[in-house]
């Protein structure tokens, strides 16, 4: 039965072949906890959304390359369907499976991966205003990470009081003072508030210098509500 051998070895190869022209990409795993003594229903795009009890966990994947990627929470939220939720901070669109972008004011944890040099771009952002503490760390490979564990709900300056959030005030004024809609714009009062609770994060849209940070292509993260 010799003359089997070759066939052997070729339907063998051939499997070999297979698999690797198969194989998926290594996705990047984000681990999302809400440590929030209250229930937050997470929200992430991609990644759809997912009701999250105090403790709980949910796990959000990613390919290398994605960008334009956010994790938030959303709070205040009321079942309206099959696939329907309301929420008082970070609606999308009264979906409890995002596709799009949350309504301010929510904290954002945005990413973009496998980015220049091969690198991971991640930012915890308050230009869309804030709803809960979060931060958002390497789990390995990197030790560089964001934390925003203040509240900034409590001393919300007054324009900027919303039910369950604190709103940028480019929601509010919509000016370019504020919005930075012709590119060149600095900090102000209400961003200089955002940012002396929360240094690391961004606090409005030209807050790059001190906001952006970087981990090598592979590293996996940890987003938590409430650290």
């Amino acid at each position: 039965m010799s003359h089997l051998k070759p066939l052997s070895i070729l339907f063998c190869l051939l499997l070999v072949i297979t698999s690797l022209v198969f194989t998926p990409s290594n996705a990047i795993t984000f681990t999302v906890k809400n440590n929030c003594p209250y229930t937050v229903w997470g929200a992430a795009v991609p990644g759809g959304g997912q009701q999250m009890n105090s403790g709980s966990t949910w796990t959000v994947t990613a390919n290398p390359g994605q960008q334009g990627a956010r994790i938030w929470a959303r709070t205040g939220c009321t079942v309206t369907g099959p696939n329907g939720l309301r929420c008082n901070t970070g609606d999308c669109g009264g979906l409890l499976q995002c596709t799009a972008y949350g309504t301010p004011p929510n904290t954002l944890a945005e990413y973009g991966l496998k980015q220049f040099n091969n690198l991971d771009f991640f930012d915890i952002s308050l230009v869309d205003g804030f709803n809960v503490p979060m931060s958002f760390l390497p789990t390995g490979g990197c030790s560089r990470g964001i934390t925003c564990s203040s509240d900034l709900n409590g001393p919300c300056p007054g324009p900027l009081r919303v039910n369950g959030g604190c709103n940028n005030p480019c929601t509010v004024f919509k000016t370019d003072n504020y919005c930075c809609n012709s590119g060149s714009c600095g900090p102000t009062d209400y961003s200089r508030y955002f940012k002396g609770k929360c240094p690391d994060a961004y606090s409005y849209p030209k807050d790059d210098a001190t906001s952006t940070f970087t981990c090598p292509t592979g590293t996996n993260y940890m987003v938590t509500f409430c650290p």
